[in-house]
């Protein structure tokens, strides 16, 4: 393990590795990142690693907090590191005879592929480029280069028009008649350095920079400065990535697999990222650098001859055209997997048939490959069935949950590109990431179409629902960041002219505009015109066996929040373990019954409203017993009505006029009686039970129609329900003790005439902050307490949910919430009060059942909280019950 503190208390920022030192290890990656960590552990165990040093990620906060400066002391660490690369490697940095170059990587403790900044080829000017180009007999590779130093260095480092450096070369090329990069020669290529050093010194103001000592300090500065970069801040948004953790620099000494044909660059994995199947997955590049895979600059070629064949491609795979040294990667693939019990991603270069491997680390993968590469590695012995539960993200599992493209449907095919990252999706076709967000923003579907994604596309990526691409391959920026978002992805479509800017692309004679619709099968690369029907998946296999184990290890119980027989079947198939919240509102705005309300709601006495209620009890009851039906021998709570009555009140004339059809009550006294009701503050105001306290024939018919259905459905099955009856927005005991009295005598008449008792709770929705602080004397009454957490975060932070999303991303961006809190507990301030309930619940009624049933029952943090305070259990909506399940059972190990 690293140390970070040196002698005499100094402070150590750079650790070295290769060349038979390793100063950190894998153990270390919050110190010096994955890639440093990784690096380290790679050349430990005797892989071919490239020397190099990794300054930490506590050099990074150090960084920010001096202003953006460099203490003295890195500056005599760094020069260590590089002698240490010197000595290895035998070059000297710039040193025109015999020139060592180094790269210059981020690396942030968790992988955000393509979220920072890299400079390649640093150390070369105008004279250690010649002093390469006779080290390497091999001017043209010397050229290649410098152009691509000084175009990155450029974009990266000094901050200038990426676009006007990539037009100098396609100008080049065209001029030339060639196609591809690898067409000009060294005389293009050195013609091509001047004009882009010409660029430099017009859009900069100063020539480029010569001194090589200056070129590494500019590049570890924007290295540490991409953390703070917009994509990197919105990935790190989106992926829950706390802001003060920074990023390492890692500077390695270069190999380079632009030395010609016996040189390459790839990407690869040791089992397919898409499906997890138990096979290298990967795609190199023969006189390349690793840009060109990453950035989808070309189109690459596949790893293995059977992905080749399977593909129907023609260039030659690497198991083909370097057998001899695929074969050594290969080894190296199994010692990686078995050394990190994980699959591995994987990036290396070949100079000169001899192998260099440049990063590993786990992974991303699509849920799907995540589930087979969890449960095939227990099943193989390499981890166990607990390590393979804890490895699936339950958030994940949301992909496997979504509808797949109908394959009996009709398919209008435009064209196919490479299956980037599976799963299908249809919207109207956006040119560019800021248009995507804006579209999704207004409750569009949309499909960004790129030429290529580039980090910067990272906001529009989120918010399209698939993502098409005509350069790159499968392991691009674009396929990595999809399948880490569980967004379908097509890329390198080759037949597609895309431009952008014209709102316009081509497949052939045919046209797409903006805002036509189009289908992509991430799965099968297809890509297609309009939107086709899709299909429901169906959850076997290894999702079965996952949820199996995870189940066994499983404390929380988990059910669902339904109020449909449809979504009560769907919340059974994925195993709900009864309702934890049935809202009874929701069955009032059926249009057959909603003018019976109305007419309750606008009754000027109790006669009146007793009269609709009559109307509406067969109704409720017949609702409940579909429910029970479904949820037989399980606990159904069921939520008395909450909402407040505005809600129910007719808007339009004609609204009125039925209202007045059915109780013979005039127009005018009708809107007067709205009148009487209107609220300012509605949901503040009389909901809840509040209703129940002044409208107590209310609670009464829903209490009947609740045990008549439960009666009913137990005489027939033999297996009743347990009917939890819940009492919302509740502050004091007073309260629920009136309610429950008004539950308990319906009870007893429902029982008294059907002549057959059932078992059932009264308890009550904690969801004020009173309620939580006056636990203990609520509970004399209660026998149960559900969270509703919805609520409760709205009345403890006086936010209002519906409104928030206007200020609360700034907040999280600004570290006021670690996350919107709405979407996962405010432990701190929420979850203080959930706490304090359940003890002072318990303390009073130590058998008292307690649940959360907010939003919240199916986000993975929220319920590791809900684990860690010992409630009862968690209630999801359906399609978010196994999700909630897996999450239990990794909080359970977590314990």
């Amino acid at each position: 393990m690293a140390t970070a503190v040196r002698e005499a208390g100094e402070v150590q920022y750079v650790y070295r590795f290769g060349g038979g030192v390793s100063d950190g290890g894998k153990g270390d990656k919050n110190l010096l990142g994955g890639k440093g960590a990784n690096l380290a552990e790679m050349a430990s165990i005797g892989l071919p690693v490239p020397p190099g040093f990794t300054i930490s990620t506590a050099m990074c906060a150090r960084y920010y907090e001096e202003g953006e400066a460099f203490p003295d002391s890195l500056r005599a660490e760094v020069a260590n590191g590089l002698a240490h690369i010197e000595s290895v490697t035998g070059k000297a940095f710039g040193d025109p005879a015999n020139p060592l170059l180094v790269s210059v990587r981020s690396g942030a403790r968790v992988s955000m592929p393509g979220m920072m900044d890299t400079v390649l080829n640093l150390g070369l000017n105008d004279e250690t480029v010649e002093g390469l180009a006779r080290v390497s007999d091999d001017p043209r590779f010397a050229w290649d280069s410098y152009r691509r130093f000084i175009q990155m260095y450029s974009d990266v480092v000094l901050g200038l028009d990426h676009d006007r450096f990539e037009e100098a070369l396609e100008i080049a090329k065209e001029d030339q008649g060639y196609f591809l990069d690898t067409d000009l020669t060294a005389d293009d290529l050195k013609t091509l350095v001047a004009e882009y050093k010409a660029l430099v010194a017009e859009l900069w103001g100063k020539p480029f920079p010569q001194d090589v000592h200056d070129q590494l300090w500019g590049a570890v500065g924007a290295v540490f400065g991409s953390w703070q970069s917009e994509r990197a801040k919105v990935y790190r948004r989106l992926n829950d990535i706390p802001g003060d953790w920074g990023t390492a620099v890692n500077v390695q000494a270069m190999v380079f697999g632009n030395m010609g044909d016996t040189s390459a660059t790839g990407v690869a994995f040791t089992r397919d990222p898409s499906t997890g199947a138990n096979g290298y997955y990967g795609e190199f590049l023969i006189n390349a650098q690793g840009e060109d895979v990453v950035a989808g600059i070309r189109t690459p070629q596949y790893l293995t001859r059977a992905a080749r064949e399977a593909a129907g491609a023609k260039p030659a795979s690497m198991e083909e055209a370097m057998p001899e040294v695929y074969g050594e990667l290969a080894r190296v693939f199994d010692t990686l997997e078995r050394h990190y019990r994980d699959m591995q991603d994987i990036e290396f270069t070949v100079e000169k048939a001899r192998l260099w491997m440049l990063q590993t680390r786990s992974g991303k993968r699509t849920a799907k490959a995540a589930l087979k590469i969890a449960v095939d590695m227990a099943s193989e012995g390499l981890i166990s069935q607990e390590e393979a539960v804890a490895r699936v993200d339950p958030a994940a599992l949301d992909q496997l949950l979504h509808p797949t493209l109908d394959p009996d449907a009709a398919r209008d095919v435009l064209t196919k590109g490479l299956p980037a990252s599976p799963g299908a999706a249809s919207g109207k076709v956006v040119f560019d990431a800021d248009a995507a967000e804006r579209a999704a923003a207004n409750g569009e579907d949309v499909i960004l179409v790129r030429v290529e994604t580039s980090p910067e596309d990272i906001h529009g990526m989120h918010a399209a629902k698939g993502i098409l691409t005509a350069r790159g391959g499968m392991t691009s920026h674009a396929a990595v960041v999809a399948r880490g978002m569980g967004r379908p992805c097509v890329s390198g479509a080759g037949a597609l002219s895309i431009k952008g800017k014209d709102g316009v692309m081509r497949v052939g004679e045919r046209e797409v505009r903006a805002g036509d619709v189009i289908t992509i099968d991430g799965s099968t690369g297809e890509v297609m015109a309009g939107a086709v029907p899709t299909v429901q998946p169906e959850l076997a296999g290894d999702f079965g066996t996952l949820m199996v184990w995870a189940d066994k290890v499983r404390r929380l119980k988990v059910r669902t929040n339904a109020e449909t027989p449809a979504d009560c079947r769907t919340a059974r198939e994925f195993g709900a373990e009864g309702i934890g919240l049935c809202r009874t509102e929701h069955m009032f705005f059926d249009a057959g019954r909603i003018t019976s309300v109305r007419q309750m709601i606008l009754a000027s006495d109790e006669a009146g409203r007793r009269a609709a209620l009559d109307k509406l009890l067969p109704e409720q009851r017949a609702d409940f017993i579909e429910i029970f039906e479904v949820m037989a021998g399980l606990p159904v709570t069921i939520r008395l009505l909450d909402p407040p009555l505005h809600e129910f009140l007719p808007h339009e004339d004609a609204e009125f006029e039925e209202v007045a059809r059915a109780t013979g009550i005039a127009v005018d006294a009708l809107k007067r009686r709205a009148g009487e009701l209107h609220e300012f503050n509605p949901m503040l105001g009389h909901r809840g039970c509040r209703l129940g306290v002044t409208y107590p024939e209310i609670y009464e018919m829903q209490a009947r129609a609740i045990f008549e259905a439960a009666v009913e459905v137990a005489e027939k099955s033999g297996a009743g329900p347990v009917p939890e009856v819940m009492i919302p927005l509740v502050a004091t005991r007073r309260e629920l003790e009136l309610m429950k009295g008004v539950v308990d005598k319906a009870a007893e008449a429902v029982f008294a005439d059907k002549g057959r008792r059932i078992e059932y709770l009264v308890g009550t929705m904690i969801e004020l902050p009173r309620a939580a602080l006056r636990a203990g004397e609520i509970a004399e009454v209660g026998e149960f307490f559900s969270f509703g957490t919805n609520d409760l975060t709205q009345t403890t932070l006086g936010v209002s949910r519906d409104d928030a999303a206007r200020f609360l991303t700034a907040y999280v961006e600004q570290g006021i919430y670690a996350r919107d809190p709405f979407v996962s507990i405010d432990v701190e301030g929420v979850g203080e009060l959930v706490e304090l309930a359940a003890t002072r619940g318990r303390s009073t009624r130590p058998d008292i059942k307690l649940g959360i049933c907010g939003e919240h029952g199916g986000d993975p943090a929220s319920i590791a909280f809900c684990e860690k305070v010992g409630l009862d259990y968690v209630s999801a909506s359906p399609y978010r019950v196994p999700i909630a399940r897996l999450a239990a059972a990794q909080a359970a190990l977590a314990r």
